[in-house]
């Protein structure tokens, strides 16, 4: 697609979204910056700042000839076993990775189909990959918002509308160093060898990581591209991790990740 039209990105404020927020009005579309607290964009430069909480739908409204949505509000929360999450934290990631998505996704479609076409540009995780202990609440959100894309891929194909999955890897963000800690599983004695294995694995991950900036570039390309696949990466190591997924069966691919997360 041409970089022309209005943009809206969700969870603008800071890292992935503010970065994709800025590549966007840099190639030329009239970027909505959208995010909870309009304070923190204040300082963006080239777009209008609005507030938007997925969480809330009386704060969701989107303007006419939307061509791009970039859904990428999420949060995380705290890495325990499936056994001892509680059933509120699974409602709360739901409710915003999920249940927010959907909302404004929902509403943005008559809107695309309105101005033409467009793409919806979903942000997932390259974790997606890797049978990720603790992780199994985001995990789960993120894998509810792929599999809503594929159905979205169908629908939607007779209208224009383009549907992208984008699985970032390690992206230099305050979500990635705040993931640099022992897993709360630790807190519970079956799981603590297996928490430390964990923090043990995710050593080093920084120096791998990938710019926001460069993140953004080549999401917006992927937008750009009426050829992109459903699925892509944006960095080093999701590339490579989609690209192996591609190639070999789940079982193969799971293997040696489980044996990896066994402790010594």
């Amino acid at each position: 697609m041409r970089p022309e039209g209005v943009a809206l990105v969700t969870g603008a404020s800071r890292g992935i979204g503010r970065a994709v927020a800025t590549e966007l009005a840099r190639r030329g579309f009239d970027v909505v910056a959208t995010m909870r607290d309009p304070k923190a964009g204040a300082d963006l430069a080239g777009m209008r700042v609005e507030r938007l909480d997925v969480d809330d739908p009386a704060s969701i409204h989107l303007p006419a000839g939307l061509r791009v949505l970039v859904n990428n509000a999420a949060t995380e929360s705290d890495y325990l076993p499936v056994e001892h999450i509680p059933m509120t934290l699974w409602r709360t990631l739901f409710e915003t990775n999920v249940f927010g998505l959907i909302e404004v996704t929902r509403r943005a479609i008559p809107l695309m189909r309105q101005a033409g076409g467009g793409v919806i540009c979903n942000i997932t995780s390259s974790s997606l990959f890797a049978p990720m202990p603790f992780y199994a609440a985001y995990r789960a959100g993120k894998a509810a918002v792929g599999a809503i894309g594929e159905s979205l891929r169908a629908e939607l194909a007779p209208f224009g509308i383009r549907v992208l999955e984008v699985m970032p890897g390690p992206i230099a963000t305050d979500m990635l160093a705040a993931s640099n800690r022992l897993p709360e599983a630790a807190e519970h004695a079956p799981y603590r060898a297996m928490a430390e294995r964990v923090l043990e694995l995710r050593q080093g991950v920084e120096s791998a990581s990938t710019s926001p900036a460069d993140a953004a570039v080549a999401i917006v390309d992927a937008i750009c591209d009426d050829d992109a696949p459903l699925r892509v990466g944006c960095d080093a190591m999701s590339v490579a991790m989609l690209d192996h997924w591609r190639t070999v069966d789940d079982e193969s691919n799971m293997a040696g990740l489980l044996a990896a997360f066994q402790p010594d």
